[in-house]
């Protein structure tokens, strides 16, 4: 109880530091339902509300699907599909809109651990039917995840993580955004995760979103069928 109520607090801290600069800080907020099929493959569902300041001046919303299979054991590939809206800056969904955006996106991740860390790299590549016509995009994340933390129902209830992501297309300027996160985890059981983190992110010279700096608030739930007995042990790192 004791660990439990320290978490607590740091929890709380976080989040009255980001009240505390809620003139310069943005929301983004995700809601994401996985299911396991099979011990190879799963789908996903998504859905994302972000602000640029905290809860107030709504400007972006998305909501995407997803197939995934595991192709070794370090190994996963991702068919994903989605919707994006970006609106104009100075209220909520101020009209007319920035982008319009249809996607498609394959995805190849590969993990690794090394001594009591989760080393991840995503690669993906964005097919992007965009208000502004069709564009590619491509992005790579690296990041490192620390799972930590005591459980009699074989999993870490606890998790640190720090990623960066570089975007960017194949006509100039050709770099197009970084987006740097640091997040904190939690498991109160097994099949939730809750998610609190702050993220930086850079934009150059593009208007489908606007970079900033958000509190990141996410509600992760992962299910499985009965041909696929486990749910995932580790907290990996979570989709943005």
């Amino acid at each position: 109880m004791k660990h439990k109520f320290k978490y607590i607090l740091v929890l709380f801290s976080l989040f009255q530091i980001a009240c505390s600069q809620e003139n310069s800080l943005g929301s983004w907020n995700i809601l994401n339902f996985k299911y396991n099929l099979t011990s190879k493959y799963s789908f996903f569902l998504e859905g994302q509300l972000r602000s640029l300041q905290l809860y107030q001046d709504f400007h972006y919303f998305e909501y995407k699907a997803g197939l995934n299979y595991r192709v070794f054991a370090n190994t996963n590939g991702t068919l994903g599909l989605g919707n994006y809206q970006t609106y104009k800056e100075g209220g909520n969904f101020v009209l007319p809109k920035n982008n319009n955006e249809f996607r498609i996106w394959p995805q190849l991740t590969l993990t690794q651990s090394v001594w009591k860390l989760n080393i991840e790299q995503r690669y993906r590549l964005e097919l992007r039917f965009t208000s502004q016509g069709f564009r590619n995009r491509y992005r790579y994340r690296f990041g490192v995840s620390y799972p930590f933390g005591n459980s009699n129902k074989n999993f870490k209830p606890y998790q640190i993580s720090i990623s960066n992501e570089i975007f960017f297309t194949n006509k100039e300027p050709y770099f197009e955004r970084n987006r740097f996160l640091v997040a904190y985890n939690y498991k109160p059981i097994k099949s939730t995760t809750l998610q609190i983190g702050y993220l930086n992110q850079f934009d150059y010279k593009i208007n489908d979103e606007t970079g900033r700096d958000f509190l990141q608030l996410g509600i992760f739930y992962e299910l499985s069928s009965k041909n696929c007995k486990t749910v995932s042990n580790e907290i990996d790192l979570k989709d943005n």
